[in-house]
């Protein structure tokens, strides 16, 4: 049986998980700024040498590509050892089927997305590239949602007998649709960093994206719920953060005439907004699915203690006069 102790023990190793997750997204889009993908023709191998036996430290001066895509590989298998760690302590801490599950599918989808990676370089597959990119965002949220589910207020979710309130139609419709349009934006974005295309389509998605999320994180402060609202100002905060780096690798990258400013290719400005801009649209959707998931369980908590049948004898014994049990 899972204790209030194991599930803080999992919920915080799986935290952990996500910020190493980090490592790997993190290197992996100075990889893509710089274009550094190629940097070595073979894989698991690099340059025929075993990947951990690789003399990684001596290339920091020698190539600065070939020191990233080391270094993002070896992230890479950071998150794997990780990630079997949240297996073996999930099998062992948690009683939950669906959560198991949840810890398996993580799991094989590190696994997948190492596969992935090394199918890009044998490959020399840009779109390759471009769905290791934005499954990666798809792993970090799933391991947030990990957390969360592992975590103390998932029990009753703030739920409690002072503040039973139905979840608004119109919140349950906007944490479905905003996460999926937040995701699309996504992948239009990696045609843009990965083929240069979609540039104008980009725009136009960040526009939706932005209007979706605010409309969730006003609905979500308006359910009155804590636990949606402390989500809530999560992701206005990265929001508002994504939308000032984006502007940043606009300007950065297509320079801005008004102010005379010419933009420098690959210039320590640009490669900074542009990384950061692709690492800030992971955490916009992460929030975005761990207002979902709340939502979610909130709905699911709060209609079960909102029976059909309860209310009805609710309202007749107001009408009659009678005490109200």
């Amino acid at each position: 049986m899972t204790t209030a102790s194991s599930d803080r023990c999992l919920s915080r190793y799986a935290v952990l998980t996500a910020v190493i997750a980090l490592l790997p997204i993190g290197m992996g889009a100075l990889v893509t700024t710089l274009d550094a993908g190629m940097a070595f023709l073979d894989w698991p191998t690099s340059d025929g040498q075993n990947m951990f036996l690789y003399p990684w430290l001596q290339d920091f001066h020698a190539s600065r590509e070939k020191f990233l895509e080391h270094g993002h590989r070896l992230a890479g298998s950071l998150i794997g050892i990780f990630s079997i760690g949240l297996v073996a302590l999930t099998l062992r801490r948690e009683s939950r089927g669906w959560v198991r599950v949840i810890a398996v599918g993580i799991l094989t989808a590190v696994v997948l997305q190492g596969l992935l990676g090394g199918f890009r370089v044998i490959a020399d597959a840009r779109l390759a590239a471009l769905v290791h990119g934005s499954f990666a965002s798809l792993i970090f949220a799933t391991i947030t949602v990990f957390a969360l589910v592992t975590g103390s207020k998932w029990t009753n979710g703030g739920c409690t007998s002072k503040s039973m309130t139905r979840i608004s139609n119109r919140l349950k419709v906007l944490a479905v649709v905003t996460p999926l349009v937040v995701f699309g934006q996504s992948l239009i974005g990696g045609l843009v960093r990965h083929l240069g295309l979609a540039l104008h389509e980009h725009l136009a998605g960040a526009i939706l994206a932005t209007v979706l999320a605010v409309s969730l994180v006003v609905a979500s402060w308006r359910s009155g719920q804590a636990w949606l609202r402390s989500a809530a100002v999560g992701l206005l905060v990265v929001l508002l953060v994504q939308l000032v780096l984006g502007a940043g690798a606009w300007v950065t990258r297509f320079g801005f005439p008004p102010a005379g400013y010419v933009a420098v290719q690959q210039a320590p400005a640009q490669i900074l907004f542009r990384t950061a801009h692709a690492v800030a649209a992971m955490f916009v959707l992460m929030m975005s699915v761990q207002i979902t998931s709340r939502v979610s369980r909130l709905h699911w908590l709060c209609g079960a203690r909102f029976q059909p049948s309860e209310s009805l004898a609710t309202l007749s014994g107001s009408l009659a006069g009678g005490p109200v049990q």
